[in-house]
């Protein structure tokens, strides 16, 4: 490796005296003569192989070679000149930059602990002895971390660009690790559930698949994995039932979740609403918004180990009498002791909602402790036929039985959740009958909204079970069509050992995590996987074949291992244990939809899941991978990228941020900010076919003239074409809406009140 050592040389073009006379400060604090050639070695290093002239990072040195300078100095130097040269017809100059962290961090590390690669066995005893490794890594034999160490290769770190590798050392090493280390301790940590003689392969399949960046691993996991008692679960949903104890201890659950890093839904659809009855007194309930703010303020308050506020989403399904005071928690007016600025609110519609929506028709908004004590029914619980006959058994005793009510038009409500998603980017959408009707687990409950990425979601009962899963993702841009179902069964089976390791945070996530096994293989860097394939979103046809491969080869992946470790443990009287498949969903809709020689291999799953079991009862599930793609070096999710190339501003400066194969393939990596939104919503449906659970969808709709209407530049979209492009997903059967994202234009915030006059 080079290094910036010392001795004299021919003077550097920059520095204005002689290098003889300039003493340098190395990481070790000991000064030496300054060696010009140790510089243009490293800087040599850093273009190797890549479309990056040397001499150029030379001449644009702008520190003063002077006495007392730093070895740091010049390598922060050459880093900022790195990025000020990258541009969308260089950008491999942020990988330069990126090359040059990598530098930085491995000349750290030895003069830290005194050597670098080489003595992995050295850094994994070191570091258990210290506590900072699990000791279950005591599984291996000394000669088993001797042959582990074998498989490390250093020229991995180099694949990172600058943004990419500064989120991998600052926020996922520990002291004096380096990347290859981390990676290979998962592996190694992941592999130990393995039958003894297996471990090492299996846990050489798995780093190399981690390393080569082919399968990226949820922050949860690659972050918390090797610390004692870390938790790896990215996911959890929660509820809260409509009494004190149920309250009091879904909050202090929320607190566990927050500590150890996870996002969590809570849903409180249950709670009595606002000028409910309390102890028999009439008009005394302050609704949910009290207990919502205490969510708010416990988010805030156990911040995840002091690296970020919690987050949490409420999740409040759209016939609560509280929707509309609901929708305005996070505006400025009002009275502030109702508001909840730090929560992430969702919510949670069913298609007679939509349909009325539709048709515009009336919908009642009504107080779920009313209806349970006064008819016996459980709003909450209820979705698809069996949620309409109730509903209409409700609005039917309005003022004879029902007296808390309120009925409005459910067009203007709707409207209403619009206008708060252009001016917020929520609240989330989260499609019931949609989530539900695709529930593998109907016999044994039912699901009441989505987690905090809008991703991830199982059955939920509240004080008993609460919704937990480990993620992982599949990098596209990576993965060679040989190598797809490889990296499918690694996953699968990778995923299915963290529920083995996880320390989940409170009684409710752990009954869940063995009764239902819940895991979920993700994806991400589809933009550049079509880019290079010369495709873009309208190519529903190669999209959809590419994710039937995917579901496929995750759902073989699990009935694998039903075989070899037996199924998940609710299985009997599942949907899968019917036969059914992917989305829950009958053979025939496979016969029906389906090539014969495409359907018969599903058929022959089917049988096979219903001979052997399946492992996990929710495999698939595609999350918003925004910071893990920077990691993985690809466009984040199965989105497009925002933009070919832009400029991110970090703490310490902007940073340069373009897709993988931005060089070779510009014109194919279409833009997000630019796009028909109903192209997304229509490729997001072509995938949810085959994921089981959810994909993270994200719609920009960019509200400047022209975009859209190349051939009208006057012409901007309306608030019906977003009314119309959000009932487009709940018709192609999205089940879930993320994040609104706006382009705005400056005069918007007189034209947000469109949506005042949407789909009129």
């Amino acid at each position: 490796m080079p290094s910036i050592l010392a001795s004299t040389s021919t003077p550097f073009p920059s520095t204005a005296v002689p290098a003889s006379q300039i003493e340098v400060v190395r990481r070790d604090g000991t000064t030496a003569p300054l060696d010009i050639t140790k510089i243009r070695d490293v800087v040599n290093w850093a273009c190797d192989g890549l479309d990056a002239n040397p001499i150029e990072l030379e001449a644009g040195l702008t520190t003063r070679l002077r006495s007392g300078v730093t070895t740091r100095e010049i390598q922060d130097n050459l880093i900022d000149c790195a990025l000020g040269m990258c541009s969308p017809t260089e950008p491999d100059w942020r990988y330069v930059a990126g090359r040059l962290h990598v530098w930085g961090l491995w000349k750290d590390t030895l003069v830290h602990r005194g050597y670098q690669y080489g003595e992995y066995r050295r850094t994994v005893t070191a570091k258990v002895t210290a506590g900072e490794y699990d000791a279950r890594m005591s599984v291996y034999s000394e000669a088993d971390l001797d042959e582990a160490s074998s498989w490390i290769n250093s020229d991995w770190d180099l694949d990172y660009d600058y943004a990419g590798a500064v989120l991998l050392t600052k926020r996922y090493l520990l002291d004096d690790e380096l990347p290859q280390e981390a990676l290979l301790t998962c592996a190694l940590l992941l592999a130990s559930p393995e039958k003894p003689e297996a471990r090492l392969l299996w846990a050489r399949r798995f780093y190399e698949a981690i390393a080569t960046r082919k399968l990226s691993l949820a922050t949860p996991i690659l972050a918390n994995l090797r610390v004692p008692g870390g938790s790896l679960s990215s996911c959890f949903i929660t509820s809260m039932d409509d009494n004190l104890e149920s309250i009091f201890e879904t909050l202090t659950d929320t607190a566990r979740i927050s500590k150890n890093g996870g996002g969590v839904g809570v849903n409180v659809s249950r709670i009595r609403a606002t000028g409910s009855w309390v102890m028999g007194k009439s008009n005394a309930s302050g609704g949910m918004i009290p207990w919502t703010k205490l969510l708010n303020d416990t988010a805030i308050a156990v911040n995840q180990g002091g690296r970020r506020a919690g987050a949490v989403t409420v999740s409040l399904d759209v016939w609560h009498l509280d929707v509309p005071e609901f929708l305005e928690c996070q505006t400025e007016n009002g009275d502030q002791r109702r508001k909840a600025y730090d929560i992430f609110p969702q919510l949670v519609v069913t298609d007679e909602f939509m349909r009325r929506v539709e048709h515009r028709e009336l919908w009642t908004l009504v107080d779920p402790y009313e209806v349970r004590t006064k008819l016996g029914i459980e709003l909450a619980e209820l979705w698809g036929d069996a949620f309409t006959t109730a509903y209409a058994e409700i609005e039917s005793k309005l003022d004879d039985t029902i007296q808390l009510y309120k009925r409005v038009d459910a067009r203007e409500l709707f409207k209403d959740i619009m206008k708060s998603q252009v001016e917020t980017g929520m609240p989330y959408i989260a499609f019931k009958d949609a989530i539900n009707r695709a529930n593998p687990n109907q016999h044994e409950g039912y699901i009441p909204g989505v987690n905090l990425c809008c991703e991830s979601w199982s059955n939920v009962k509240p004080g008993q079970e609460a919704h937990v899963c480990n993620l992982t993702s599949l990098n596209l841009a990576n993965i060679t069509a040989e190598e797809l179902e490889n990296t499918c069964l690694l996953s699968v089976r990778l995923l299915d050992n963290t529920i083995e390791l996880t320390e989940t945070p409170f009684k409710a996530s752990t009954t869940h995590n063995a009764k239902y096994r819940t895991i979920g293989v993700g994806a991400m860097g589809l933009a550049d996987w079509l880019a290079k394939q010369r495709l873009s979103y309208n190519n529903l046809d190669a999209i959809d074949a590419l994710f039937e491969n995917i579901g496929y080869y995750c759902t073989k992946a699990s009935m694998e291992l039903a075989k070899e470790r037996s199924a998940y443990p609710a299985f009997a009287g599942s949907e899968w244990s019917k036969g059914h498949l992917v989305g829950a969903k009958p053979l025939s809709w496979y016969a029906e939809h389906l090539t014969a020689d495409r359907f018969e291999r599903w058929q022959q799953l089917s049988q096979d899941i219903q001979q052997f079991g399946i492992r996990n009862s929710h495999i698939t599930a595609i999350a918003p991978n925004t910071s893990s793609s920077l990691v993985q070096g690809c466009t984040a999710s199965i989105l497009p990228t925002y933009s070919r190339f832009f400029y991110d501003k970090w703490a310490k400066g902007t940073v340069p941020i373009a897709p993988p194969f931005i060089k070779d393939f510009f014109w194919f990596y279409l833009e997000n900010k630019s796009i028909d939104q109903r192209k997304i919503v229509k490729a997001v449906a072509t995938m949810q076919k085959w994921i089981d659970t959810g994909i993270s969808m994200e719609l920009i709709f960019n509200l400047n003239s022209g975009v859209y209407f190349p051939d009208e530049p006057e012409k901007s979209i309306t608030a019906k074409d977003i009314f119309d492009t959000l009932m487009l997903a709940w018709k192609e059967g999205c089940k879930a809406i993320y994040y609104i994202r706006t382009v705005q234009r400056d005069d918007f915030k007189e034209s947000s009140e469109g949506c005042a006059s949407c789909a009129n």
